[in-house]
């Protein structure tokens, strides 16, 4: 999916094999039409159509070079180390030739883990910590110190006018979860200054394949997920797979209700009419019912953890998020060193809710103020992105893979809410039992908002000689806002607001011996607002800047690596939750994050591997008209690390049986940007057993938190702070075929 130059693969299920052709080539012209008209028509169709060859064949792919284990961008990886990605740079690069911290989590560390949250594979990555669902609807995730709530699939960011998913992302289709530090404005126009995570998803495949997990564990946890891929009989060169998960957990917060559940389904094919042409289709569908869950409270600097099951809800209270979205994607090599793309997605989904929010703790700790709410959202937008991709050698004898294209979206949002009065609970032993008068409610927000977006980007990644390279980059952007907002007070209907943006990038990589890469960069970004500020209908675009030095080290080639960056990040502009008028936001001055980071990925030896990260952020509030400067920003640790190995015996009569464990460490971290709270330092201590009773059969047990310790997970807000989960025991039975 990120070709540019002509080369060879064998399309066999477990990775293509691709060598490098490379020749002269014009660049092609960036305007759609034209791109599009080349592409149509050089298209085989009818009887000019050339079947795909026979499995054991090998077939065109327009990748770029690939040596080693025959890895190519988006594929499997075996192991816990990938050496390629196109996440970075929109082509199949290898990581020590990308010029900016990006690590990788590969399905093997899913599988290992039983990671079910997005939150759990992310822990394997250093200076990236969770940072609240959002009352149990969604993800947010603190990188390198900023908070963000949104993120990529295959590529593609999800709507730039929606404020969160309405839904916590499933893994059972996920290939690996990638995450670029730092901003990447250049490539995807939208975005937070302290990282993107990208999903990657499992492709079909020719050769038939089939799995299906069985999971169980404590707090009523139970949860299905199961894959099957194959090639369709009656389409030459088309395969299907189809990826699903259905989960119930009653969890061990005592909401006295119903359970949580969560159901997935995802659909995706993939065409190959000819070697030169591919097209992708990946569709997914989620439904999600699960309680309106706000966590604990915060008192007098810090949250109690006397009890961590504690609720001030409702059993009543609930939730109901879908999210939907189908991405098509189509490629043709042109020649053998250039290639088109053009991919198209589209999203939509909605949310409702009835809950009770707490609003107040009165000044002795011991009663807990409660209004009801009652919420209804719905969104949705279209993402067409066009791209050609070129391989070519100047007349200095410089090497170039260059990448132009351009993007529009078209985003919109419709979050509807009203509140009401609801009674009051205990702060130490919350009784339930309040009644939800609905028809009393009365209108908190009406907001309505539209954005729009086009960018034009440009990208060469140069190679002077082997071990030099030059990565440059463009992107300008034009953003168009519409907004409209509706409270009991005011009623604002604003001209329409016209932004513009330049995110410029510069990265050189550095090879001194085969081992080592050394690299440094400097990346901008350019965001519109999305947040919901009171009584403000246009705020200013958020900005931000890193400059990052980093090292890749192969301490065994092809099989254990370490990584080491440097890194210093400036924010504008940015939005943080508002301490005064609960459910908006303000714009802050300026915001520094810098620090270091290092990571680790591999196999030590046959049959030993490991993953995991270390970091150390200095993140604060450097200028600002409402926050005292020197704040810390929020939920972003000082310290944090977490390592992760397993061990396979490979023969002898334990030959298939496994072990593992790991180890996370979180620094205390402030609640809230006006510091007002802590929430303390922890050590979380998992483990793993596992058998592959032969290749068909795997069982496994994992344990998490075998210390059963108490603490605060995902702080967000005075009234929302997630705790870590008590001892838990997860058992799963897996055939695959």
């Amino acid at each position: 999916m990120y070709g540019a130059a002509q080369g060879k693969a064998c399309l066999d299920g477990s990775g293509a094999i691709i060598r490098f052709a490379g020749s002269n080539v014009v660049f092609a012209p960036s305007l759609s039409w034209i791109i599009l008209a080349l592409l149509v028509p050089s298209w085989p169709l009818g009887a000019h159509a050339q079947a795909v060859p026979a499995e054991g064949t090998e077939t065109v792919l327009s990748e770029l070079s690939v040596t080693g284990s025959g890895e190519r961008a988006g594929g499997p990886v075996v192991g816990y180390r990938a050496a390629r990605s196109g996440t970075a740079t929109r082509t199949d690069t290898a990581l020590r030739d990308t010029p900016q911290s990006i690590q990788v989590v590969p399905r093997e560390v899913l599988v290992d883990q039983q990671d079910v949250r997005l939150t759990d594979a992310l822990t394997n990555v250093s200076n990236v910590q969770p940072g609240g669902t959002i009352q149990g609807r969604s993800d947010t995730y603190i990188l390198r110190g900023f908070r963000t709530q949104t993120y990529a699939v295959d590529g593609l960011v999800l709507n730039p006018a929606n404020a969160f998913q309405p839904t916590q992302r499933d893994l059972a289709n996920v290939e690996r979860v990638e995450v670029l530090k730092g901003p990447a404005s250049v490539l995807y126009g939208q975005g937070d200054p302290g990282g993107l995570i990208n999903i990657v998803t499992r492709q079909p495949t020719l050769t038939p394949s089939a799995d299906v997990t069985v999971q169980g564990g404590s707090f009523g946890f139970r949860r299905v997920q199961g894959s099957v891929s194959g090639a369709i009989p009656s389409v030459e060169g088309l395969a299907a797979r189809f990826s699903f998960a259905t989960q119930d957990e009653a969890t061990f917060r005592d909401f006295g209700g119903p359970e949580n559940s969560r159901h997935f389904f995802a659909p995706a094919l993939v065409w190959t009419p000819d070697p030169s042409t591919r097209v992708f289709l990946n569709a997914e569908f989620t439904r999600q019912h699960s309680q309106y869950d706000e966590g604990l409270i915060a008192f007098r600097d810090r949250v109690p953890l006397d009890n961590v099951r504690r609720f001030y809800g409702e059993p009543w209270s609930r939730y109901y998020g879908e999210a939907n979205a189908i991405t098509l994607l189509a490629e043709h090599d042109v020649n053998e060193s250039l290639t088109l793309r053009q991919a198209i997605n589209g999203q939509w989904g909605t949310f409702n809710l009835l809950a009770t929010r707490a609003t107040g703790v009165n000044a002795a700790g011991t009663t807990v103020a409660r209004r009801l709410t009652e919420g209804d959202s719905l969104y949705h937008s279209i993402d067409s992105r066009t791209e050609a991709v070129g391989r070519f050698v100047d007349p200095f004898g410089f090497r170039h893979t260059a990448l132009a294209g351009f993007e529009i979206v078209d985003g919109y949002r419709h979050p509807y809410t009203t509140q009401g009065t609801a009674t009051s609970v205990s702060f130490l032993n919350p009784i339930r039992g309040s009644v939800p008068q609905v028809g009393t409610l009365a209108l908190q927000s009406d907001l309505r908002q539209k954005l729009s977006l086009f960018g034009v980007y440009m990208q060469d990644q140069i190679e002077f000689f082997p071990g030099l390279q030059l990565v440059l980059g463009v992107r300008f952007d034009t953003a168009d806002q519409l907004y409209f907002q509706r409270t009991p007070t005011t009623r604002t209907i604003p001209p329409e607001q016209n932004l513009t943006g330049v995110s410029p990038r510069v990265g050189i990589v550095w090879r001194p011996v085969e081992p080592l890469t050394l690299y440094g960069s400097y990346t901008t970004s350019f965001v519109p607002q999305s947040a919901n500020i009171l009584n403000v209908a246009s705020p200013p675009p958020e900005t931000g800047e890193q400059v990052e030095v980093g090292a890749r080290f192969d301490l065994i080639p092809d099989q254990l690596t370490v990584s080491a960056a440097a890194f210093r990040i400036l924010r504008a502009n940015v939005a943080a939750s508002d301490p005064v008028n609960t459910g908006f936001s303000i714009i802050t001055g300026e915001q520094r994050s810098q620090g270091f980071e290092g990571d680790i990925a591999g196999e030590i030896l046959p049959g030993w591997k490991i993953i995991g990260g270390i970091g150390y952020l200095d993140a604060e509030v450097t200028k600002d008209r409402f926050i005292p400067v020197g704040n810390r920003l929020p939920a972003a640790p000082v310290f944090s690390t977490s390592v992760w190995s397993t061990y396979q015996f490979q023969g002898g009569p334990l030959r298939g049986f496994g072990f593992g464990g790991g180890i996370t460490y979180v620094g205390e971290r402030f609640g809230d940007i006006t510091n007002t709270y802590k929430v303390g330092a922890y050590a979380r201590l998992d483990a793993a057993l596992f058998y592959e009773i032969d290749p068909t059969w795997r069982l496994a047990v994992n344990g998490r938190n075998l210390t059963d310790r108490r603490y605060i997970e995902q702080p967000f807000n005075p009234f929302n702070n997630l705790p870590g989960a008590p001892l838990t025991v997860l058992a799963s039975l897996t055939a695959r075929y």
